[in-house]
């Protein structure tokens, strides 16, 4: 469970939408906060099970996490009797959409496509298989490191695009999912 808390002390990052708005950043270094790289001169006690008193620019506001998805990392949060429904995307998820790998989440597997270069090791899937999220598909070898690429969701094997060892460049699509 993630709870974005000022006062942390290790510096992390994430990426907050609001009610399905456009993502801000949100950046803790050293038990500051930053909102879109600017100080958001944020304090906030913890005041009871999963409440919060924040104070920012002189206003005062309750704050209480009604509900947290941690697979889905989304959470409902009632501020001063408003209700927003928050994504948050660590930068683990940052990471992955900008391989192209950003959409881990949905239920629906996508076709697999090489998240960076390397040779094709080991397929563990066969054309027509059904597989389930989190199913190991493909070894990759990239940089000296065997990358077990798994499944985003659920779904059907329909064509496997590669062999083993096969090289392969970032982005080649590697196996085709219905």
């Amino acid at each position: 469970v993630i709870y974005l808390y000022p006062t942390q002390k290790m510096n992390s990052m994430y990426k907050v939408s609001v009610n399905d708005n456009a993502p801000i950043s949100i950046q803790f270094n050293d038990g500051a906060a930053f909102l879109n790289d600017k100080n958001a001169n944020i304090d906030m006690q913890h005041i009871g099970h999963h409440q919060f008193s924040i104070l920012q620019n002189n206003q005062s506001y309750n704050a209480e996490i009604i509900s947290v998805n941690a697979e889905e990392k989304t959470l409902s949060i009632r501020v001063n009797n408003n209700i927003y429904n928050v994504n948050v995307k660590d930068r683990f998820d940052i990471l992955l959409q900008q391989m192209g790998m950003g959409d881990t989440a949905s239920k629906k597997a996508n076709d697999l496509k090489a998240p960076m270069p390397g040779l094709v090791l080991k397929i563990n899937v066969t054309e027509g298989q059904e597989i389930k999220k989190g199913d190991s598909l493909l070894i990759l070898e990239a940089m000296k490191m065997e990358n077990i690429l798994k499944a985003a969701g659920d779904g059907i094997v329909k064509a496997i695009k590669v062999n083993v060892k096969d090289a392969v460049e970032k982005g080649q699509l590697l196996i085709q999912i219905q």
